[in-house]
């Protein structure tokens, strides 16, 4: 299985990362905001042996709806689809679906319950709001404090995955960066989820990950049981480009 380390440079990580995001990589908006909104990610032409073939007429994922469909690329067929009740809420859903070759999407893992941000959800993320992004994005690089525990995904097996102190409830953030799997939000893809690089400024923030949960609210994250991400890097292929597609579950069936 394929180990990435990191690359040089300052690396000290603290629970704020999760806090600072920005916009790279494959995004969706809401309707009134797509004419602002940077443009996909190129999608690669061949997405490789193990990808699931396009059908002529696209489906979508249960609860995705068409204007959020037309944003999940081509080649993508594995989708991780994280949902909330509300804007304003920090616990979601999530369930990782696959698109098989007659082009339906079926369940492949889950669902699992999740965390979000602490003031919910947002289609104009700043660092430091408390919110999580609303949108599609890829999801191809991964790491953790622990060993890999079976992904094919590039995965970074660092000591600096590191969470110190409290959450917002005054539960420990100890072993939340057991396991991680970059959002590519205002990220080089492609490179250690450790990478500080922002190509949109720090101030569009990022370090927007799925990691382990620690029983609270994130600053920005999504966040699933220990257990749930074995399953889920055990499960995610990179010849299938993965996705998340992720918001208030409303805005998400659009």
């Amino acid at each position: 299985m394929p180990v990435r380390k990191a690359r040089p440079g300052p690396r000290v990580l603290t629970a704020a990362l999760c806090a600072t995001l920005a916009v790279v990589g494959y995004m969706t908006v809401s309707p009134e905001d797509s004419a602002t909104a940077p443009g996909p990610r190129p999608a690669a032409k061949n997405a490789g042996p193990g990808a699931a073939p396009r059908p002529a007429t696209p489906e979508a994922p249960p609860g995705v709806g068409p204007v959020t469909r037309t944003r999940i690329p081509d080649v993508a067929s594995q989708a991780l689809v994280v949902t909330g009740k509300t804007r304003d809420t920090n616990v979601a859903d999530a369930v990782l679906y696959e698109r098989d070759g007659t082009g339906k999407w079926q369940r492949a893992a889950g669902p699992w319950p999740a965390h979000n941000a602490l003031r919910g959800w947002t289609n104009d993320h700043w660092a430091g709001d408390l919110r999580t992004p609303i949108g599609v994005f890829r999801i191809g690089d991964a790491g953790g404090r622990l060993p890999n525990p079976g992904t094919l995904l590039p995965y970074d097996h660092d000591k600096e995955f590191v969470s110190p102190g409290t959450g917002f409830l005054g539960e420990p953030l100890e072993g939340s960066f057991d396991y991680v799997v970059a959002i590519d939000y205002n990220r080089i893809p492609g490179t250690t989820p450790l990478n500080k690089k922002r190509p949109l400024g720090a101030e569009r923030g990022g370090g927007v990950w799925v990691h382990v949960d620690h029983g609270g609210p994130t600053q920005a994250c999504v966040s699933l049981s220990a257990d749930a991400m074995r399953q889920l890097l055990r499960a995610l292929k990179p010849a299938r480009e993965p996705v998340i597609v992720m918001g208030p579950a409303a805005e998400i069936a659009q």
